[in-house]
């Protein structure tokens, strides 16, 4: 029987307490170190959430939190890292005055865009520049003269407005120019409120959101709900603007014919057969259009449109960007103007520079429309809030709507006038619906101009391009078009081209020139300015023929 090692036994202990004596002193110094490190971190701000996330997160999946520890080491070792030594030799790389001056001397920029064309040179040299406040006869800085307006939004003549000028003044002297900050934060005063319990008073909606600019009010508005998997059934034709909020929403996007409600109504029942064949669950829907289409002036026929919304259960974003301010009794769009209830549409945006005179835009609906908007608008949320002095300067512009219905009427009857001067013109061929404050007209194609093949005469309806392309030569009826307006222009009268984005807009549309009517001036006014470009087309196309 052999004998127990009892010694060795007692050693090993014995050593083993030694041991553990010996790293005492350092465990008890690491357990007051992390106990310091513990309170230290625990007055910082925020730091208890910080240690609840690692916690939990530690619990739940070990392996993240190491994973995370790697990251931070990694990203640390990055930052600390320099990026200017010469890894082979382990110090900075030094060059000689010498060098840098043969590298600077060899290095070329390149150009941040490529260099204006003749064209395009001729074309920003040739745009007006007024002296002194915009209006309906402003000055004209290079000629010196006052011209006849007919290029900027100013549909029911408030522009120059010398009631709302001076409750400006006084708006700017309480309030200063702004805070320019968010409305999230700092940016909303009562005045904004105000403007904004004023538009959803006037348009007979629950509520109202303002957004600080125009243009980027639609294209905020679009992807604040229409999100990727949603499908989005839109006009063909819709402006700048609204193309870019559909493309940031990443939505599923389907187009149907510009203006055309049976070429949506295929559409829509194509959009319903298609999800079913795919055995898709249904989602968000929406229609998207202009009320007056800034393109062409053409009107969309509201009524049929919510029927058709109510029929294939979508909601309707309708910008009413250029129809807001200009058509109906006192203005309040389309909604009036067909006598439709605001509350049929789901999102109505409007711009508050166009039909105000003021800046801005905004998005009318129910309540839970707009308040989603707070925290989801990108554009409301992150730009700085308009200058109250223009918030103001829109309240009392809808109320100049509300108490000066004839504003209206003379607008219509301007509208006409000019369209019936103009419609008599030869070489031109007018578009848009009859009622739009907005009057574009083109170059007639020479198969208009001299008939078609059975003799009868035709004339171009519509600025859309046909499915076989364009028949017509764009950058030479951008310059006749041009020529047109700068010979208006040299007699009193100022109008402008329908400016186009080439290259990055969805559809290229005909060149036109672009006259927007104003009820600032009386009707012998409008009728002799719209003669003046009626002689300025014939003095240019009769130059072209010669």
């Amino acid at each position: 029987m052999s004998s127990i090692p009892v010694p060795s036994i007692e050693l090993t202990t014995r050593n083993a307490a030694t041991g553990n004596a010996s790293l005492e002193p350092l465990l008890t110094w690491l357990t007051l170190m992390l106990a310091q490190l513990e309170r230290t971190f625990s007055k910082v701000p925020g730091s208890a959430v910080i240690a609840r996330y690692v916690r939990s997160s530690h619990q739940d999946d070990p392996g993240r939190t190491v994973l995370e520890l790697i990251l931070i080491a990694f990203a640390v070792r990055t930052l600390m890292q320099s990026r200017s030594r010469d890894k082979s030799e382990g110090k900075l790389i030094k060059f000689s005055e010498k060098e840098i001056d043969e590298l600077v001397e060899e290095w070329t920029p390149e150009p941040l865009c490529a260099p204006l064309t003749e064209w395009e040179q001729r074309d920003l040299t040739s745009v007006p520049v007024i002296a002194g406040p915009n209006g309906p006869k402003p000055k004209i800085l290079s000629t010196g003269k006052a011209a006849v307006n007919l290029a900027s939004y100013n549909f029911a003549g408030l522009a120059g407005n010398e009631h709302i000028k001076e409750r400006a003044i006084e708006t700017l002297r309480k309030y200063g120019l702004g805070s320019c900050g968010p409305p999230g934060f700092y940016g909303t005063v009562d005045v904004h409120l105000e403007l904004e319990r004023d538009i959803a008073d006037f348009l007979g909606t629950e509520s109202a959101i303002l957004y600080s600019q125009g243009f980027i009010t639609i294209s905020s508005v679009i992807p604040a709900f229409c999100k990727r998997g949603d499908v989005i059934v839109a006009d063909r034709a819709v402006n700048f603007a609204v193309q870019k909020g559909i493309q940031i929403s990443r939505s599923t996007v389907r187009w149907y014919d510009h203006n055309d409600l049976k070429s949506l109504e295929d559409l829509l029942v194509s959009v319903e057969k298609d999800r079913r064949k795919r055995g898709a669950p249904v989602t968000r829907r929406f229609i998207i259009t202009e009320g007056i289409f800034e393109r062409d002036g053409e009107i969309v026929d509201l009524p049929k449109l919510i029927e058709l919304k109510l029929k294939y259960k979508y909601r309707l974003i309708l910008d009413e960007s250029i129809s807001f301010g200009s058509v109906g009794r006192t203005g309040r769009g389309l909604t009036e103007l067909y006598n439709v209830p605001a509350s049929q549409v789901d999102m109505l945006i409007g711009s508050v520079a166009n039909g105000l005179c003021s800046a801005g835009g905004f998005c009318a609906g129910s309540t839970i429309v707009t308040e989603h908007q707070r925290i989801n608008g990108t554009s409301f949320v992150f730009s700085a809030s308009m200058p109250p002095l223009l918030a103001v300067a829109g309240s009392e512009g809808i109320s100049y709507l509300r108490n000066t219905p004839s504003a209206l009427t003379t607008l219509q009857e301007n509208v006409r006038a000019v369209r019936a001067v103009l419609e008599k013109t030869e070489g031109i061929a007018v578009v848009g619906h009859r009622a739009s404050p907005i009057v574009h007209f083109h170059l007639k194609t020479p198969s208009s101009a001299n008939g078609s093949a059975n003799g009868m005469a035709t004339s171009a309806t519509t600025v859309m391009p046909p499915p076989t392309g364009p028949p017509f030569d764009y950058e030479a009826e951008e310059k006749i078009l041009q020529d047109i307006v700068d010979d208006a222009l040299a007699n009193g009268v100022f109008i402008t081209r329908a400016k186009r984005l080439r290259g990055q807009e969805m559809v290229e549309t005909r060149p036109t020139v672009r006259i927007a009517v104003t009820a600032a001036l009386t009707k012998k006014e409008i009728e002799k300015a719209a003669g003046v470009v009626k002689a300025s087309v014939v003095k240019v196309l009769g130059k072209r023929k010669l």
